[in-house]
């Protein structure tokens, strides 16, 4: 008998340890922070337009609609004229939370798009993925960060199910300049580091009665006030906090980490 909350005491890194996906069918519970997905489905080391790097992570699973959209994106960037993409993490074969580099990429919806538009080597596991911003994160780097970077985070900002893409802060506003107002910026947002990859978030699948929704993007561009703050001192040195206990996972993650 699994009692509730069993799974929240299991840590990270019984999550990583399982190497392979509960069965079918595909079932996200709980949210992209805090939560475990059922019958996820692993991402081809490549395929047209892509390439899984850093392998051994054993990070490139996700529910249906993450490995449809990461295909069809990379083919929609090829055929753009985009050179091979290289896409980073996904999530864990049963999701849930990652001994490291993550908080969310939980449930199978988040995928990490690196924004190197070069020719890509055979090597997978050590990329070299220089920054795109500024040291001091004043500004992104004029000498790296072109309209093609822009017009690939379009791409992906204008793709069904997409609900939120998460960048550097300086990203943002260099975006805000050229698209001030266009629809698509309202679901770029700005974060801290990202500074040479995109987050790609799909919001909740239909037919998914245990995914926890975000709350909705908040109206308008995002070039705003609300910029402005990331460039704060407030932002930059945030006071500490002292650690709280790990939230407690759904207790129906249980018998998705123990279970075939």
């Amino acid at each position: 008998m699994l009692l509730p909350g069993l799974a929240w005491a299991q840590p990270s890194r019984d999550w990583a340890a399982a190497r392979s996906p509960s069965a079918p069918p595909s079932r996200i519970i709980g949210s992209h922070t805090n939560g475990c997905i059922a019958g996820a489905v692993a991402l081809p080391q490549e395929g047209p337009g892509f390439l899984v790097v850093r392998p051994s992570r054993n990070r490139y699973y996700g529910h249906p609609t993450l490995t449809a959209f990461v295909t069809g994106f990379a083919g929609r960037a090829q055929a753009a004229g985009f050179q091979p993409l290289w896409i980073g993490d996904l999530g864990q074969p049963r999701g849930g939370p990652l001994p490291f580099g993550h908080s969310s990429h939980q449930i199978g919806l988040d995928a990490d798009i690196w924004l190197d538009l070069g020719p890509k080597s055979a090597e997978r596991e050590r990329i070299d993925t220089p920054s795109l911003v500024l040291p001091g994160e004043t500004a992104v780097d004029p000498d790296r960060f072109t309209p093609r970077h822009a017009a690939l985070i379009r791409l992906a900002a204008e793709s069904p199910g997409v609900e939120r893409i998460f960048v550097n802060f300086t990203i943002k506003r260099a975006l805000c300049g050229p698209h001030r107002g266009e629809a698509w910026m309202r679901r770029v947002r700005p974060w801290y580091g990202h500074d040479s990859h995109m987050h790609v978030r799909l919001g909740c699948p239909a037919g998914s009665p245990d995914c926890i929704a975000q709350s909705p993007v908040p109206a308008g561009d995002g070039c705003d006030a609300g910029l402005d703050w990331w460039f704060s001192a407030e932002a930059r040195r945030p006071a500490p906090r002292p650690p709280g206990p790990p939230p407690r996972l759904p207790a129906a993650c249980a018998s998705v980490l123990i279970g075939r």
